[in-house]
């Protein structure tokens, strides 16, 4: 297939969109070949506390952008959004968190169908997590994969399960874990708060802290603390659900090689001789699991 002033039939070309707090991301995905295609994606920052206006008609120009060039005959969409949300209804219930307040309770499929001059129908939702991992599962790290677990490990904890190609969100970040939630011992603000309690020194994030590991114990102690923490987690999920991959995104799983001694050996003592991945697609996961909802094989998801 050519790139640029092509027409195409509908499928097996979509558009998929991750949309985050803070950015939106989109990108044609050519189903049939499982590829995204890189000249149609597009990153822009999009206010998540501004007007409802003007955050849709920010997706909007997003959107179009995306499509510029491609002679589409008609231009399907998939979009990975966090919840809570009406993923089969396209109406957005977030509301006690820093971003979208003013999208609460409104039908985002509507309001999107009618900006961009497309049936409704054209447009379907999924989890963000779900889509991380359905990405990875359609043409990356878990391609081919059975019962797989998909971890997005950055300022918040993501998570998804997916059996026979179908991905749905996990929703573990609140469960019950250690003296709290799983969500306070497994993002950036544990790695933060928990240099600072043993070094006195305040850090910015997991990346400066990788970078200290040569020079001082304490950032070698937290990473092996991380490791010991995240496998205490996996352990009885990944028994409870018989997991055979799991596959590690986000920020944090760029520093994979400094705790992942202390999470594999957790697990093997545990007699869990199971296969930890790191994301293949990375920030395009999502994307690409958005639009893959519009394959035909995926059909019978919660797309």
């Amino acid at each position: 297939m050519k790139e640029g002033n092509l027409i195409v039939k509908s499928s097996p070309i979509a558009l998929g969109i991750d949309i985050g707090g803070s950015h939106i991301t989109t990108g044609i995905v050519d189903i049939e070949q499982k590829r995204l295609i890189q000249k149609s994606v597009r990153r822009e920052f999009i206010d998540s506390n501004s007007s409802a206006e003007s955050i849709l008609n920010g997706w909007c120009n997003v959107i179009n952008e995306s499509f510029e060039g491609y002679n589409i005959e008609e231009k399907i969409i998939g979009i990975a959004i966090p919840g809570p949300f009406d993923y089969k209804h396209g109406i957005s219930l977030i509301q006690d968190q820093d971003k979208f307040k003013l999208l609460f309770k409104l039908n985002l499929k509507e309001e999107l169908a009618k900006r961009l001059k497309i049936p409704q129908d054209n447009l379907r939702f999924i989890n963000d997590a779900a889509g991380f991992l359905q990405g990875e599962v359609f043409t990356g790290a878990a391609k081919g994969n059975a019962n797989v677990m998909g971890l997005t490990l950055g300022t918040g904890l993501g998570s998804a399960f997916c059996t026979d190609g179908k991905a749905i969100d996990g929703a573990l970040w609140n469960s019950s874990f250690l003296d709290g939630i799983a969500e306070e011992y497994l993002s950036t603000q544990w790695f933060i708060k928990r240099y600072q309690q043993l070094s006195g020194i305040a850090i910015k994030g997991v990346k400066e802290l990788v970078s200290l590991v040569s020079t001082d114990p304490n950032a070698t102690k937290v990473f092996m603390e991380f490791g010991n923490n995240l496998a205490k987690f996996l352990i009885p999920i990944i028994i409870k659900h018989k997991i055979e991959t799991v596959i590690i995104g986000g920020n944090i799983a760029q520093a994979f090689a400094e705790f992942s001694p202390e999470l594999t050996a957790m697990l093997k003592g545990n007699k869990l001789n199971i296969t930890i991945k790191i994301s293949e697609l990375k920030e395009n996961a999502a994307l690409i699991g958005a639009a893959s909802c519009w394959d035909l094989a995926y059909q019978h998801s919660t797309c």
